[in-house]
């Protein structure tokens, strides 16, 4: 993907699953990448992996004052910043809401909701007049209700409607899309598998995706052919939508 060589991508939750395979994925499509992660080690690893195209900031999302040196970090660095990949997020502790401590619901709430919104607040004035994408990482969960997940469903709600509300906001050469990838095989999942509290806890690992696909579509959808998606949340489960990318398989 040509149209990716010399632009510049900041993923936050760089330091493993969809993050690292999408900072891979970017990288090797010729961009500039800014791995952005609680865990500075890891990071670090993968840029040094990438290469020269490629910088590790230490970065938690609740805080914006480390967001928005993340997106300095991509423009002092790198000469500007093109795409903000909204992807830290966290769903432990699973448990049912009478069951819940607040201190933790509100954590995850603090990391997936208020994340996303540091995110774009200091990525989208950054991209300026060259203009820009944001992906941000949604879930089914969004529109269907799990139980033990009332903290995690919520917080997804509250991204997919950041995502039509601010894609409203933005100008036309900036775009905000949302990507829902299904159940990806990540640490995530084994959290949720030892829940064993509702259905997709029941799942088996094979019937989860690699990362790299998530990340494969992120990219694409950074491109020119994701134009047509601004301000929507798009399905990886969609067979059609994994024949336009290139992923092979059935739907799951």
């Amino acid at each position: 993907m040509t149209e990716m060589i010399g632009k510049t991508a900041l993923i936050t939750g760089a330091s493993r699953g969809i993050g690292a395979a999408t900072a891979r994925a970017f990288a090797e499509a010729g961009a500039n990448v800014v791995l952005a992660a609680r865990g500075l080690r890891e990071i670090e690893a993968i840029a040094g992996e990438i290469g020269e195209r490629a910088r590790a900031v230490q970065c938690d999302v609740v805080d914006y004052a480390q967001v928005e040196a993340a997106v300095a970090l991509a423009r002092d660095t790198f000469g500007g910043l093109d795409y903000l990949i909204n992807n830290a997020g966290i769903i432990d502790p699973i448990s049912t809401l009478v069951d819940s401590r607040p201190d933790e619901w509100n954590r995850v709430i603090d990391v997936n909701v208020k994340g996303v919104y540091h995110g774009m607040r200091a990525a989208i004035p950054a991209m300026g007049d060259s203009g820009g994408v944001v992906v941000n990482i949604s879930s089914g969960a969004a529109t269907n209700s799990l139980e033990g997940w009332s903290h995690y469903c919520a917080s997804k709600a509250a991204v997919l409607s950041l995502t039509r509300t601010v894609e409203k906001e933005t100008p036309n050469h900036i775009r905000v899309v949302g990507l829902s990838p299904g159940t990806v095989a990540t640490d995530m999942q084994h959290e949720i598998k030892a829940s064993g509290i509702n259905p997709v806890a029941a799942l088996d690992w094979s019937e989860h995706i690699p990362p790299e696909w998530p990340a494969k579509a992120i990219v694409w959808l950074c491109g020119s052919d994701g134009t047509e998606f601004r301000g929507e949340d798009v399905s990886l489960r969609q067979e059609s939508i994994r024949r336009r990318i290139g992923l092979i398989g059935n739907a799951r």
